[in-house]
C-alpha cells in the first residue's frame, strides 16, 4: 500500500502543478492581449482597443464570439491609429478569429456593429500575435497534466489487482 500511496500522492501534485501551469501560461499568452464584453445592436456598438509598437510586432489578431448568432446580422472592423479602416468583415459564424498587419505604432481599435435590434453578448480581443515561445509554453501544462491523469490511472490499476491478489 506504501507504494500507491505514493504513486497517488506523485499523481495528485503533477495534477496541481500542471493546473497551476496552465493559469501561468494563459496568462503569458494572452499579454498584451485587450478583451471586452458586451451586449451589440443596430443602436450600440462594442469597441475594444489596444496598443501596438509596430518596432514589436508586425502582426495582431482579432477574435469575435457572438452568443446567440445570426448570420448577416454583424461586422467587424479594425480600425488603425490614424482612423484608417484596415479591415472589414462580415461576421458569418458565431466565432471569427483573423490575423492583420499592423504598420504604424500606436492604438488600433475592434468595432463589432449590428444590423439587428436584438442584442446577443459579443465578446472580443484584439492584441499583438503571441510568439510562437509563448504558444509552446501553452503544451507543457497540458502534457504535466496527461501524465498526472495516466498516473491515477495506474494507482487504479495497481489497487485493483493488489486486492485480487489479497481475496
Amino acid at each position: 500500500m506504501q507504494k500507491s500511496g505514493i504513486m497517488l500522492i506523485s499523481s495528485a501534485a503533477l495534477i496541481v502543478i500542471g493546473l497551476l501551469l496552465l493559469v501561468l501560461g494563459n496568462q503569458i499568452i494572452l499579454e498584451g492581449i485587450s478583451q471586452g464584453n458586451g451586449k451589440v445592436s443596430s443602436s450600440q456598438t462594442l469597441t475594444v482597443s489596444a496598443d501596438f509598437d509596430s518596432q514589436e510586432t508586425s502582426v495582431g489578431i482579432f477574435a469575435v464570439q457572438i452568443m446567440e448568432f445570426k448570420d448577416n446580422t454583424f461586422s467587424v472592423k479594425v480600425i488603425d491609429p490614424f482612423e484608417s479602416e484596415i479591415i472589414f468583415q462580415p461576421i458569418n459564424e458565431e466565432t471569427i478569429e483573423k490575423e492583420f498587419d499592423v504598420l504604424e505604432t500606436g492604438t488600433y481599435k475592434l468595432i463589432i456593429e449590428s444590423t439587428s435590434n436584438e442584442e446577443p453578448i459579443v465578446f472580443a480581443a484584439i492584441g499583438p500575435l503571441p510568439d510562437t515561445n509563448k504558444q509552446l509554453f501553452g503544451f507543457i501544462p497540458l502534457i504535466v497534466l496527461v501524465i498526472g491523469m495516466i498516473g491515477l490511472v495506474v494507482v487504479g490499476i495497481y489497487g485493483v489487482k493488489n486486492r485480487r491478489k489479497s481475496i
